[in-house]
């Protein structure tokens, strides 16, 4: 039987060829190279994007890149809270974790997102392997203060004081993505601590110092106006960045993301992206393509 198909406009096979041809460049420059991805907002709450993202992530391995995800799980932890009848409290932005919470938090991240993610990787045709954030990151408890300089007690969260590469180094040495939660073994008690997604990955990549460290989250990018999507900022380096942040135009939430991804730049990362997960292929557009589509930060600009 003779099988047929439909067939294309020229003009439409040869855009086809010339955008693979503009990401050769690109290929060829991160072979080889790590790319560490932090995943997390409401860019989690739709499975199709998630599931979108991890086929990037696939495409990514087919590449010859290395990538390593740490994802984050805010409302699903804040679900099987309530669910478990426990109120979900923030105090500077943090979770307030009780020790019945830090469990709860442990069993979403490590027991139900984390080995999903990976199955999606799976599914799609890549390697991927869950590594609980236990087994990678070393934390001491947070001290957070009130306006007056007081300590609040925000129970078991902590910060990252240090970093076992063995598991993740493991993983990359058998092309293996590793997915990695946001939890961390409290030195000298061997409790679990949770640890906010965003500076987890920041510790991470100060050691693991990948070619890109991509912050995957429910905003476009860096803004001068933080409600117009259209002041987008393309490209800033490390100074330019405490700028924003001394004239309020980086505020909020954003400074503790930015503060961390300069850290990452200072101990040897080579760029830093801020993506919208909300949008497919975010994240082969920012890396692939010369305009990108989000926000990098830079070391020094050229």
């Amino acid at each position: 039987m003779i099988s047929t198909r439909k067939v294309e406009k020229p003009e439409q096979e040869i855009q086809k060829a010339d955008i693979l041809i503009e990401a050769l460049p690109y290929m060829q420059s991160y072979r080889d190279k790590t790319v560490l991805i932090k995943f997390g907002g409401s860019a989690m709450d739709d499975p199709e994007l998630v599931k979108s993202l991890m086929r990037d992530i696939v495409v990514m391995e087919a590449m010859g890149l290395n990538p390593v995800v740490v994802h984050g799980g805010g409302k699903a932890i804040s679900k099987a809270m309530q669910e478990a009848g426990l109120e979900a409290r923030f105090i500077n932005g943090l979770r307030v974790t009780t020790p019945e919470a830090v469990s709860i938090v442990e069993r979403t991240l490590t027991g139900t997102i984390n080995p999903g993610l990976v199955e999606m990787v799976r599914d799609c045709g890549g390697k991927a392997v869950g590594i609980s954030g236990t087994n990678v990151f070393v934390g001491e408890k947070l001290v957070e203060k009130d306006a007056d300089g007081n300590p609040l007690d925000i129970g078991m969260v902590g910060r990252v004081i240090g970093t076992q590469l063995s598991r993740v180094e493991e993983a990359l040495s058998l092309q293996l993505t590793p997915v990695i939660s946001p939890l961390a073994r409290e030195l000298g008690t061997n409790q679990s601590l949770n640890v906010n997604a965003d500076l987890a990955a920041a510790a991470l990549a100060r050691e693991l110092k990948p070619v890109k460290l991509v912050y995957i989250s429910d905003v476009p990018g860096l803004m001068m106006d933080p409600k117009d999507p259209s002041t987008i900022i393309k490209s800033i380096n490390r100074k330019e960045a405490f700028q924003l942040i001394d004239e309020g135009i980086i505020s909020g939430g954003m400074i503790p993301k930015v503060k961390s991804a300069v850290d990452a730049l200072n101990a040897g990362v080579r760029k830093v992206h801020f993506i919208d997960g909300r949008l497919p292929h975010t994240l082969l557009l920012e890396i692939f393509t010369p305009e990108g589509i989000g926000t990098e930060i830079v070391r020094e600009q050229r």
